[in-house]
C-alpha cells in the first residue's frame, strides 16, 4: 500500500476534525465558569499538540502494519485448517496484545488489593480464551446474539457474589483493555479469517471478535474479586501539579516521555516478536511488504508515545480540575449536560475509533458509512457521561444502570441483522479507550471528590458506561436501515432500483 500525500493530508484533516472540538470546549469552560491555573491550561495546551500528533502518526502506523499484520495472521491460520493450531495460537495471541496494552497497566494501579501481575495475567488468559471462543464463532458460523446472552447472564449472576467496591473496577476493565492496541490487530485478524470463508454472511462474521474478547476480562476481574475480598480498597487520585516557570513545565513532559517511550516498547515487543515468529514459520510476506509493516511499526511506536504523553500529562490534571471546579459550582447539575457534550466529541479522538468506522466503510463497501458510525458513537457516549454524572452527584449503585443496559442491547441482537450486532458490540470495547481512561476518568474522580462521594465506587465505571451505550445506539441505527430495507422493498415492486444491496440487506445512506 503506498501512503501518498493525499492520503496524509486526509489523515491529518481526520485529526484535527476530531481533536478540535475538545479543545474548544475545554478553553470554554476554562474562560466561563470553570477557570483553571494557567500552567494547567499550558501542560493541556501542550498536550493537545502531542495528542494531535500522535493520532496522526499512529493512523497512519497501523494503516501500514497493524491492520496487514492481522489480516496476514488470519488468513494463514485460517488456511491451515489445522484446528489445535489454531486454538494455540489464537490463545497466545490474545494474551500478548493484552499484555501489550498500556490501558492494563493504568487499570493495575488502580485495584490495590490484587498484585498488578495477578491481575494483568487473569486479564490476559480472559482475553486469549476468548479469542479463542470468537475465531471458533467465526469459523463454526455460530449466531454472536446467542453466546452474548449465555456469556453476560453468567457475568450478571457472578456480580451478585462481587463487593460493590469491585464491581465497577471489573466493568472498566473490559473496556480498558480493548484499546489502541489490541483493536486494529484483533479486527484485521476477523477481516482475514472472514476473507477465506465464501458463504454470504462471512463478512457479517468478520466482526464480533472486540465483543467477546470485552467479556473475558469482565469474567477475570469478576473471579478475581470473590478470591481477593478487598478490605481496605480506598483509591486515592494522583496529584495535580502546579508549575511556577516554563522550565518546570518543559521537565513535565520530558520526565514522563521516557516512560512511555520505554511503556510502548515493552508493549509492542510481544507483538512484533509473534508476528515475525509467526513470519518465519508461515513466509508468505515478500522482502517489500515486510519494510512497509516495519516503517508502520516505527510510525505506530512514535505515534502511542506522543499521544500518551499527551493525553496523561496535559490532559489528565485538565480533567481532574475541571471536573472538581464544576461540580463545586452551586449549580453542581451542570456537570451533567457538559458531561454530554463533552463525550459527544471526545470519542472521535479515539485511536481505536478511526480504525472501526474506517474498516467497517470498507468492508460494507460504503453501505455502512463511517460518518453515521461516528455519529452513532457519539450519541452513544454522550448519554452514557450524562448517565455516568448522575451517578458521581447521587451515588447511584451501577448495576442499576448496567442490568437494564445490557438486557437492551441484548434484546435488540434478535431484531436487528447480524452485522449490527456484531458492530455495535464491537464499538462498545473501542469507544472506551485512553481518551476516556485519561480525559473522562479523572473528570468523573474530581466531581466526585467535589461532591464528597466514593470515588471508587461512584466514579468508577465510567469506562464501563462509555462501553455499554454504544450497543444500544449502533444497533438502534440497524433497526433504522431494517426499517428503511423494508421501505425499499415496497418501492421495488414501483420499478425504483436505487437501493445499496449489501449481502441480504438493501441500505441507503443516512
Amino acid at each position: 500500500m503506498r501512503f501518498n500525500r493525499s492520503r496524509f493530508k486526509e489523515k491529518l484533516s481526520e485529526t484535527l476534525k476530531a481533536v478540535f472540538p475538545i479543545l474548544a470546549i475545554v478553553l470554554l469552560l476554562c474562560f466561563s465558569i470553570a477557570p483553571i491555573s494557567p500552567s494547567i491550561l499550558m501542560a493541556f495546551l501542550i498536550g493537545a499538540v502531542l495528542l494531535i500528533v500522535g493520532m496522526l502518526l499512529f493512523s497512519i502506523g497501523v494503516e501500514l502494519s497493524m491492520t496487514p499484520m492481522g489480516e496476514r495472521v488470519g488468513t494463514t491460520m485460517t488456511k491451515s485448517r489445522n484446528l489445535p493450531v489454531i486454538i494455540i495460537v489464537s490463545l497466545i495471541m490474545g494474551m500478548v496484545i493484552t499484555i501489550s496494552e498500556p490501558d492494563l497497566q493504568v487499570l493495575a494501579e488502580q485495584v490495590p488489593s490484587i498484585p498488578n501481575m495477578v491481575l494483568i495475567m487473569a486479564v490476559a488468559i480472559g482475553v486469549g480464551c476468548f479469542l479463542v471462543i470468537a475465531i471458533l464463532r467465526m469459523l463454526f458460523s455460530i449466531a454472536l446474539p446467542h453466546m452474548l446472552v449465555i456469556f453476560y447472564l453468567i457475568v450478571f449472576v457472578l456480580a451478585c457474589f462481587v463487593s460493590e467496591d469491585f464491581l465497577s473496577v471489573a466493568f472498566d476493565s473490559g473496556g480498558v483493555t480493548t484499546g489502541p492496541m489490541t483493536v486494529p490487530f484483533i479486527m484485521a485478524l476477523g477481516i482475514g479469517i472472514s476473507a477465506i470463508r465464501s458463504d454470504k454472511h462471512a463478512a457479517d462474521d468478520s466482526f464480533g471478535l472486540v465483543s467477546l474478547c470485552s467479556i473475558g476480562p469482565i469474567l477475570a476481574v469478576l473471579i478475581l474479586g470473590m478470591i481477593f475480598r478487598p478490605e481496605n480498597s480506598e483509591y486515592v487520585p494522583a496529584s495535580i501539579p502546579e508549575i511556577d516557570n516554563s522550565v518546570e513545565l518543559w521537565a513535565l513532559f520530558s520526565h514522563e516521555l521516557p516512560e512511555y517511550m520505554k511503556e510502548m516498547t515493552i508493549s509492542l515487543l510481544p507483538i512484533i516478536f509473534f508476528f515475525f515468529l509467526f513470519q518465519l514459520v508461515a513466509r508468505d510476506l515478500n522482502k517489500k511488504a515486510l519494510i512497509k509493516i516495519i516503517i508502520g511499526l516505527v510510525y505506530t511506536y512514535i505515534g502511542l508515545v506522543l499521544f500518551l504523553t499527551g493525553v496523561n500529562v496535559g490532559f489528565m490534571p485538565a480533567g481532574n480540575y475541571l471536573g472538581h471546579v464544576i461540580a463545586g459550582l452551586p449549580y453542581a447539575w451542570i456537570i451533567v449536560p457538559i458531561g454530554m457534550i463533552i463525550g459527544y466529541f471526545i470519542v472521535k479522538a479515539e485511536p481505536a475509533v478511526f480504525v472501526l468506522t474506517k474498516q467497517v466503510e470498507e468492508i460494507t463497501s460504503g453501505a455502512i458509512p463511517a460518518k453515521a458510525m461516528g455519529t452513532s458513537l457519539s450519541v452513544g457516549v454522550a448519554v452514557s457521561i450524562g448517565l455516568a454524572m448522575i451517578r458521581v452527584l447521587t451515588g447511584i449503585n451501577i448495576m442499576w444502570f448496567i442490568i437494564p443496559g445490557y438486557a437492551i442491547a441484548l434484546v435488540l441482537t434478535f431484531f436487528v441483522p447480524k452485522i449490527f450486532t456484531a458492530i455495535a458490540f464491537d464499538s462498545g470495547g473501542v469507544a472506551s479507550g485512553p481518551m476516556t481512561a485519561t480525559f473522562l476518568l479523572p473528570f468523573a474522580m474530581g466531581a466526585c471528590d467535589a461532591v464528597g462521594g466514593n470515588i471508587v465506587t461512584d466514579a468508577f465505571g465510567v469506562v464501563a458506561m462509555v462501553a455499554m451505550t454504544p450497543l444500544i445506539t449502533i444497533q438502534v441505527l440497524g433497526l433504522i436501515f431494517k426499517l428503511k430495507t423494508k421501505h425499499l422493498e415496497k418501492t421495488e415492486a414501483a420499478g425504483d432500483t436505487s437501493a445499496i444491496v449489501y449481502g441480504d440487506m438493501e441500505i441507503i445512506e443516512l
